[in-house]
C-alpha cells in the first residue's frame, strides 16, 4: 500500500494556475481585512439564500464600522447550471470590488475551488464559507473570537474552524445506524490517520490569517472532500495553533456528497494523506509572501 500511494502520487497544481494574470495574488500584500471565498457547484438554488444572508451581514457591519473592508470570491467549480449567472448578479449589484466571481472549465471539487479562491484572495484573513448557508454567517464573530484567543500568533499564523461537534448527539437521532456507522468510521480513521485534536474537521466554514492560508495551501494536494483534512494536517506538521468554535448548523437539502462512494473516497484519501506525507512522496515547503 505504501508503494502504491506513493507511486501514484501526484504533484500538486502549480501556483501560476490558481494565481491569474493581473489579478489579486496570496502573495501580495492585503487590501481588504476579511475575504470570503465560496465554493459552488451547481449551486443555483441555495447560493442565493446564502449570498443574501452574508452579504447583508457584511455590508451592515461595514456601516457600523467604516474601516471594516471585505469581498466574496464566488468560485464556480465548473457548474452545468446557472450558478455563475446567478453569481454574476450579485456583482452587478454590490460591485466587482465587493463581489467576483471565478469560473473554472472543470470541475475540480471543493478543495480545488477553495484553493483557486484562496489565491485569488485580498483579505488579512480568509473565511471558507459553503454555497449552502447551512452555517450561520453571523458566526463568524465567533470564529474571529476564536482566532483572537490564539493570540499570540506565531508568524502571523492562526486558524479557527466553525466545529458542528456539539450537534452530534442530535444528528445522529435523526440518521439511519448506517450512515451513523459511516461517520463514526470516518472520525476514528481521521484521528487515527492524520487530526487528533479537532473533532469536526468538515465543517465549511474556517477562518485563516492570510499567512496560514498561504502555508497550507500552497501544500495542499488533495482536492475533493477530505481536503479539510489535509489542510489541518499540515497545519498541525506547521505548528500553527488551531481554534475549534460551536456554530449554529442547520443541515440543507442539495447535499452532493454520496454516502457510501463519498466516503470511502475519503477513507482512502485519509490512508494516501498520512503514507504518501510518511514516504516523502509529499513534502511541506515554506512559502514567502512578497
Amino acid at each position: 500500500i505504501c508503494v502504491i500511494a506513493h507511486v501514484t502520487a501526484k504533484t500538486m497544481p502549480h501556483e501560476d494556475a490558481e494565481c491569474r494574470k493581473g489579478s489579486p495574488n496570496i502573495h501580495d500584500p492585503a487590501t481588504k481585512e476579511l475575504s470570503v471565498v465560496v465554493p459552488s457547484y451547481n449551486e443555483e438554488n441555495r447560493l442565493p439564500l446564502m449570498m443574501d444572508e452574508a452579504l447583508d451581514y457584511l455590508e451592515k457591519r461595514q456601516k457600523k464600522d467604516l474601516s471594516f473592508t471585505y469581498e466574496v470570491i464566488v468560485v464556480n467549480d465548473g457548474s452545468k447550471d446557472q450558478t455563475a449567472k446567478v453569481a454574476k448578479e450579485y456583482c452587478k449589484k454590490y460591485g466587482s470590488d465587493k463581489v467576483r466571481v471565478i469560473s473554472l472549465e472543470k470541475n475540480r471539487g471543493k478543495g480545488g475551488a477553495v484553493r483557486t479562491g484562496v489565491f485569488s484572495s485580498r483579505g488579512k484573513k480568509i473565511l471558507m464559507a459553503d454555497a449552502d448557508g447551512a452555517t450561520k454567517f453571523a458566526d463568524i464573530e465567533k470564529v474571529e473570537e476564536g482566532l483572537k484567543n490564539l493570540q499570540p500568533w506565531p508568524k502571523g499564523m492562526a486558524i479557527s474552524c466553525g466545529s458542528r461537534a456539539h450537534l452530534e448527539k442530535d444528528s445522529i437521532a435523526k440518521r439511519s445506524y448506517f450512515r451513523t456507522l459511516l461517520m463514526y468510521g470516518f472520525h476514528f480513521l481521521v484521528w487515527f490517520l492524520c487530526v487528533k485534536e479537532i473533532r469536526d474537521t468538515q465543517c465549511g466554514f474556517k477562518l485563516l490569517t492570510r499567512e496560514a492560508a498561504l502555508q497550507t495551501f500552497s501544500n495542499l494536494h488533495i482536492e475533493r472532500w477530505a481536503f479539510d483534512v489535509e489542510l489541518l494536517y499540515i497545519a498541525q506538521r506547521l505548528k500553527i495553533p488551531i481554534a475549534e468554535v460551536a456554530v449554529n448548523w442547520t443541515e440543507i437539502e442539495g447535499s452532493k456528497l454520496v454516502p457510501f462512494w463519498s466516503w470511502l473516497q475519503m477513507g482512502r484519501d485519509l490512508l494516501f494523506i498520512r503514507l504518501r506525507y510518511m514516504t516523502g512522496a509529499w513534502k511541506l515547503e515554506a512559502k514567502k509572501c512578497n
